[in-house]
């Protein structure tokens, strides 16, 4: 039996336009907010069009030793320039790009799942330490 898990792909974000790049500080102070972005295609731009985007982008937090993660946010981006005069010709377009505030009680991995349309599942990680 296979699981949605098995699915997921990884890959340096350097080289593969479709791996998430979670982007915070790498130590924070417990109870405070900071901000969190996380985009596509950092280092190779990866399609924005009708027929090859990515669709969505969810953000889960797992502290160290908690046996689960928990979800973070999850933003979708509808606008690919799909329009009623044909593919690629409409008037807005959205970025893969997400930037939230977030504060945490203790250390753990930021984990952030992307939806390609074509390619599927892609994660990227992130670990963080609480002061």
């Amino acid at each position: 039996m296979a699981y949605l898990g098995d699915y997921v792909q990884h890959a340096d974000w350097k080289a593969e336009k479709h791996a998430p790049v979670i982007h915070c500080a790498d130590e924070v102070t417990a109870g405070e907010f900071f901000e969190v972005k996380v985009n596509i295609g950092e280092e190779i731009a990866h399609p924005n069009t009708t027929e090859h985007h990515i669709d969505w982008i969810a953000v889960f937090f797992k502290p160290e030793g908690d046996k689960f993660a928990y979800e973070v946010g999850r933003y979708e981006f509808n606008a690919h320039g799909a329009s009623v005069k044909g593919a690629n010709q409409g008037p807005v377009y959205t970025d893969p790009v997400v930037v939230t505030s977030v504060k945490l009680m203790q250390s753990g991995t930021f984990h952030a799942v992307a939806m390609c349309n074509i390619h599927g599942l892609w994660e990227g990680t992130k670990e963080i330490k609480v002061k």
